[in-house]
């Protein structure tokens, strides 16, 4: 399970949100996935989130929703499709004795395009959220503010009067970021031993450190020259570990101390799956809770 929320983009509901599993499912029939068409470079849908618990399009444990949206795009090299061009435009120049102008150029880039793409292999990307209906969040795993976007959007198409925004507290992640690194003592949140540090002059310029002792002074002697923490290792209480960005993208997300799950026969994958689902959603729920502390509550 966790391998699918590594990445996080959270997200603030401001809408309804279906009560019962039944509901939600029957809602998120309006924008169920269809396999992407001859023509189609991609194609996105709601699918059942979970193997061999039937056909409903989400998963409802202990008060929280699992969803998966499944995006099947067709692959099409770009090399193969640079090869069929120089073809054509070969042709072209001795059908018409003249070099073809860019227009010219473009038509046949896109009739090549036109004939190849029904032929291209399909490749699926499953993308899935957690809803945490008490807290009106959403948990999107992906870091990837497109694909974030994309299954948004996909929510839009199912629930017309849907409405959202990202996260926001009335604290900026980066003061937090900042006051942990310099040794302000927090009451739920500790550094960790990873961060990414970049001149506010020249933002491509960039250095990490992995694995060190950020609290050594010689590391923090380059924020106090004038470098800038945008990316901090934290460990949460005994939850989890996670890297925090600035603009509150969590990454590298890893529970803490699930040996409890060894005690699930594997004969039993849904078992195991819903219980596995149920810590992850508990954990994502105590790290809402504790960011809202740390960072002055929700931005209304």
């Amino acid at each position: 399970m966790n391998r699918f929320f590594r990445n996080v983009r959270m997200y603030r509901i401001h809408s309804h949100w279906p009560g019962t599993e039944e509901a939600l499912s029957e809602v998120l029939e309006n924008a169920a996935f269809k396999p992407c068409g001859a023509f189609s470079e991609r194609s996105g849908g709601f699918e059942p989130p979970v193997t061999g618990a039937g056909d409903l399009l989400a998963r409802r444990v202990s008060g929280a929703d699992l969803l998966q949206l499944r995006i099947q795009t067709r692959v099409l090299p770009p090399a193969a499709v640079q090869e069929a061009l120089a073809v054509r435009i070969e042709s072209f120049k001795q059908r018409t004795h003249t070099e073809p102008n860019r227009a010219e150029k473009r038509d046949l880039k896109d009739e090549v395009y036109s004939e190849l793409l029904p032929q291209a292999l399909l490749k699926s990307d499953r993308v899935q959220a957690i809803m945490l209906p008490q807290e009106g969040v959403l948990i999107v795993g992906s870091a990837s503010e497109t694909v974030a976007d994309y299954f948004m959007d996909a929510l839009k198409r199912a629930m017309v009067t849907f409405q959202y925004a990202p996260v926001a507290f009335k604290t900026p992640p980066q003061e937090m970021i900042k006051r942990l690194f310099m040794g302000s003592a927090s009451e739920h949140f500790r550094m960790g031993r990873e961060c990414r540090m970049r001149d506010p002059a020249d933002t491509r310029s960039s250095v990490n450190w992995l694995d060190f002792d950020l609290a050594d002074g010689a590391v923090r002697r380059h924020v106090t020259d004038g470098l800038k923490v945008d990316r901090l290792g934290l460990i949460f209480d005994q939850v989890c570990a996670l890297v925090l960005d600035e603009d509150l993208v969590l990454r590298k997300v890893r529970l803490l101390g699930q040996d409890d799950m060894d005690e699930v026969p594997e004969e039993d994958p849904l078992a195991k799956h819903d219980a596995e689902f149920v810590i992850m959603a508990g954990a994502f729920k105590n790290l809402v809770v504790g960011f809202s502390s740390e960072l002055g509550g929700f931005v209304s």
